[in-house]
Order: structure tokens, then sequence, then C-alpha cells
């Protein structure tokens, strides 16, 4: 029980990666706050699942009195924030001349201003404690170019440069700040490419450039990265660090032969 009693906010809690991190943190002891976009019968079914005193809530991360309520709430209902995990995301592609000034404005106001909204809102609670954990999501798309999503990639790399800034900034405050950087996942995000047969020459693509051959990895194993990071007893000498789990893709060039 390495998160015993701990309180987690998990944002983007309601499905895929936020979701297997609210089931691995409540496995682990922790107290969660499971925060959807919009809809909270998912966040209430995922609560109920993970039990151990989860609640639920929503909140739009791309706004930030919405997000300054939500951690005044949870710190009410839960008297304080010990981790924070921002994995609240959207993703689509943005082709060049193509993409709309209102889906770009979306990308980056959800990926890249919804992790900082939180992460604002939630500091000077952690600094007034001198203790706190915050994950952020990025993606194996914030380290290297993917035609057609290029949005998303920048909103990713942004994300690993905040979390790099971030914890040079809060470190002697007592904040730990990571983030994982997954590459293809399963996840509902992702459901088209692995299901819709007019998007398998996307999924043939993708397996044949992924060097361990296996196209997808599991929610599960994030979450089994994101316990690492949050655990007092693994994470406690890591600030910083970007933990990229894409089954080798970002590694470099490879075409399967």
């Amino acid at each position: 029980m390495e998160l015993r009693d701990q309180v987690a906010l998990i944002t983007g809690g309601s499905q895929g990666i936020g979701e297997a991190i609210a089931h691995k943190f409540a496995g682990a002891g922790a107290r969660c706050a499971i925060i959807a976009s919009s809809d909270l019968k998912k966040a209430s079914k995922v609560a109920r699942s993970a039990k151990h005193g989860a609640k639920a809530y929503v909140a739009n991360v791309a706004k930030p009195t919405e997000v300054n309520k939500l951690v005044e709430q949870v710190i009410e209902n839960f008297g304080r924030i010990d981790i924070v995990v921002n994995s609240a995301g959207v993703f689509y592609p943005t082709p060049a001349g193509e993409t709309t000034t209102a889906e770009m404005h979306r990308m980056i106001d959800v990926n890249l201003k919804g992790t900082w909204n939180v992460v604002n809102a939630v500091v000077p609670h952690m600094k007034a404690r001198g203790y706190g954990n915050i994950i952020n999501l990025a993606s194996a798309a914030g380290e290297r170019g993917f035609p057609h999503y290029s949005i998303y990639c920048a909103t990713k790399s942004g994300i690993i440069m905040m979390t790099r800034s971030l914890a040079t900034e809060l470190s002697r405050s007592g904040i730990h700040v990571n983030a994982i950087a997954p590459g293809n996942t399963t996840t509902p995000m992702n459901e088209d490419i692995r299901t819709n047969p007019e998007l398998k020459p996307m999924l043939d693509f993708i397996t044949m450039v992924t060097p361990s051959g296996r196209t997808y990895s599991t929610a599960e194993e994030m979450a089994n990265i994101a316990l690492f990071l949050a655990s007092p007893v693994t994470g406690k000498p890591i600030y910083g660090a970007v933990i990229t789990a894409d089954e080798g893709l970002s590694a470099g060039l490879f075409v399967a032969s």
C-alpha cells in the first residue's frame, strides 16, 4: 500500500490511461478524485469501481475558473491533495492547410493550457504543505514529429519542457514534477485506428515502424509507471524525468525487414 491515505487528483480519469491510473492508485491505498471533462456518470462509474473512497467530479481543464473551483472542492472533501495526474487531453489530426482555428485552439487549450491550469491551481496548496507529486501525461509524439499531427506534437512537446522547468522551480518546495511519454497505447482515443477497416493502412504502418513489434502498449502499463513515480519509495529521488514508454518507437529510425 505505497500510497496509503494519500489523495490523488486525476484529470481525464474517466477513461483510458487516467482510468487505469485511478484503479492502480486506489489499489495502492490512495483516495482518488476522478475528474471527467463533462460526463459525471462516467467519472462516477470509475469512482465506484476504484472504491477506497474515490469521488467523481466534472471540470473543463481549459477553463481556469472551473479548475480553481475543482481544486477547492477536492481539498474541502479530502482535506488535501498529495498527487496530481494531468491525463486530460484530446487527440485528432491537424493537417496543415486543412485545420480550423477552432480545432487548433481546442487542442492547445485542453492539452497544454489545461495541464498548466491544474498545476497553477494546486501548487500554492502543495507549497504550503511542503509536499506534492505532479505527473503529467506527455507523449512520444512530443519527442519526434508525426505527419498530420503537428499541433498535438507541439502541445506534448510543450508539456515535456513545462515538466522539466517546473521540476527545477519546485523541487526545493518538496514538489516532484515528472512526466510519462506514452507511445501508442490502447485507449478509446485511438479505437478508430485499431478497429476501422478504412484506417488499416495506418495501423499496418504503425506496426511496421514499431521496433518491439507490439503495436499498442496497455493503459495498465502506463499506470504502473505512474505508480512508480508517485510512490514515496521509488519516486523519491526523481525530479523532471520524462519516462518514454513507446515500444521503442522514438529510439531511432526503424523499418521492419
